[in-house]
């Protein structure tokens, strides 16, 4: 068996215990009834914009794109003296390239722990598309390398936000009580230290500066923004914020995420933790048909629609 037929043999595997991961998880999804009733209860001006929150998922799929693209592009080692593309290591990536690797790799997210899996597997599509040119080395550690900063820089990006919407919510800060905000206060401090040793620590397998650094952390704020705008919608459309949580809507969007993103998880269990949370921050049940059905639209509609984007 030859390395490439083995990348294609993962690649398929992959996609398809995602698949049955997700037919497992509709299949066993206990609360159909009251989901269903909040869909039946709703006006058409909500599902216009349940409708919108559906359209921008592929937006956010095109941001991640853009971010993974200016991530292995920025990279300096592809480059030669001259800047040219040295065609003994790897072309650079394409948008539509970069589209395709981002809608595999939710797949393979989805069946490890932490989405450990989602970097390796656009590396998997790299090695199946490659030429065998001799001498080519291995790019899997520089995949790595750079998933790592992209990790790094979407995280950083929904601690900032979350950080500074906490400032303007005592109330939630005191229901987080002081154990979460030592925690967070650490996760910041890891966060700050991995920035400054990022180039030094990386060198080996990515050229990785500062500038590349900050740009990936604005490409992270817009697609968190992305992800606002859509919890808006889904929570409007099913009329999750009323009272209180219409109050405390514009800060709990950033420590909503927040608290997805820092609470430990693994994706069998992300759509309660999310509900969970949803709860918290927006003080209604709907709100937690929200942060489901937001899931879905996030994870379970990019993982089918790699099927689309594949190539023979």
């Amino acid at each position: 068996m030859d390395k490439k037929t083995l990348y294609h043999i993962i690649e398929w595997a992959v996609a398809l215990a995602a698949c049955a991961f997700l037919g497992y998880k509709l299949v066993t999804f206990e609360d159909y009834p009251a989901l269903w009733e909040s869909l039946r209860g709703m006006a058409w001006q909500q599902y216009l914009a349940l409708g919108l929150c559906v359209a921008l998922m592929p937006v956010n799929m095109a941001i991640e794109a853009w971010r993974w693209m200016t991530l292995w592009n920025g990279d300096a080692s592809l480059n030669g003296a001259n800047g040219e593309v040295n065609e003994l290591t790897d072309e650079r990536l394409t948008f539509r390239e970069a589209q395709r690797q981002v809608y595999y790799s939710k797949l393979a997210g989805l069946i490890t722990p932490w989405r450990l899996g989602e970097y390796p597997a656009r590396g998997v599509l790299m090695e199946v598309q490659r030429d065998q040119v001799p001498g080519t080395k291995d790019i899997m550690p520089r995949v790595l390398a750079m998933g790592a900063v992209g990790s790094a820089t979407m995280t950083a990006s929904i601690v900032i936000a979350g950080v500074v919407a906490l400032a303007f919510s005592p109330a939630v800060m005191t229901q987080l009580g002081d154990s979460y905000l030592y925690a967070l206060a650490a996760a910041v401090l890891a966060l700050f230290i991995a920035f400054a040793l990022a180039p030094t620590a990386l060198k080996k397998y990515a050229e990785v500066n500062q500038q590349l650094l900050f740009r990936s952390l604005g490409q992270s704020l817009v697609r968190l923004l992305c992800w606002c705008v859509q919890l808006v919608l889904v929570l409007y459309a099913l009329g999750a914020v009323t009272g209180d949580g219409l109050r405390v809507m514009g800060y709990g969007l950033p420590i909503y995420y927040l608290l997805v993103t820092v609470t430990p998880n693994v994706p069998i269990a992300e759509v309660g933790v999310r509900g969970a949370w949803a709860i918290v921050v927006f003080g209604s049940m709907n709100a937690a048909f929200a942060g489901v059905l937001l899931w879905v639209i996030n994870t379970l509609l990019p993982c089918l629609g790699w099927f689309f984007f594949r190539k023979k």
